[in-house]
């Protein structure tokens, strides 16, 4: 066996691992900026989290703030009077004839079994029928058969909020206007 032709490739990968060596640390001296710049954004970002967490918090903390505030406001508000007292007096005389609070049937275009439907779905008031969305009033018609499909509830809610305003003239003169409830 021949010891230099062994030797030639062994020196040879001995002389190209130092070197690759002293050229490796020459140029990871240039990259340490870029790992010092690549830090510098994480720290940002992470400072950037830290204060997008705490604006987070504050505003769960508002938000719940606020909600135990408006709670019990809803509930003092649906069991305190009504914002609009009625008027017996006032609308027995635009009608010229005694109106009972809460009386559906002022609204033109229902009678008293359109009003008992209601009354049987939860609709009692003028407030309660004025909040109710026409298609939630054909859908209770529709429910209640034929005989009740055929009646059109637009005009109800508008008629239903007068009369629970107290704007008795004003309903007075618009219903004047409709035929059965309809405009």
């Amino acid at each position: 066996m021949n010891i230099p032709c062994i030797l030639i490739p062994v020196l040879v990968g001995l002389i190209c691992g130092i070197l690759g060596y002293l050229l490796g640390k020459m140029n990871s001296k240039g990259d340490d900026s870029l790992a010092l710049s690549l830090q510098a954004d994480l720290d940002a970002c992470k400072a950037n989290t830290k204060n997008l967490n705490a604006k987070i918090s504050s505003l769960e903390a508002d938000l719940a703030s606020k909600a135990s505030i408006a709670a019990p406001t809803q509930s003092f508000t649906a069991a305190a009077a009504p914002a609009f007292l009625f008027d017996a007096a006032l609308a027995t005389t635009v009608y010229g004839k005694k109106i009972k609070e809460n009386d559906l049937k002022i609204v033109e275009g229902i009678g008293p079994k359109i009003e008992a439907l209601f009354n049987a779905t939860g609709i009692t008031t003028w407030r309660e029928l004025s909040e109710t969305s026409t298609e939630k009033l054909q859908s209770i018609l529709d429910a209640g058969g034929e005989n009740y499909a055929i009646h059109n509830p637009s005009t109800w809610a508008k008629q239903a909020l007068l009369a629970y305003q107290g704007k008795w003239q004003e309903l007075k003169d618009w219903q004047q206007g409709l035929l059965g409830g309809k405009e």
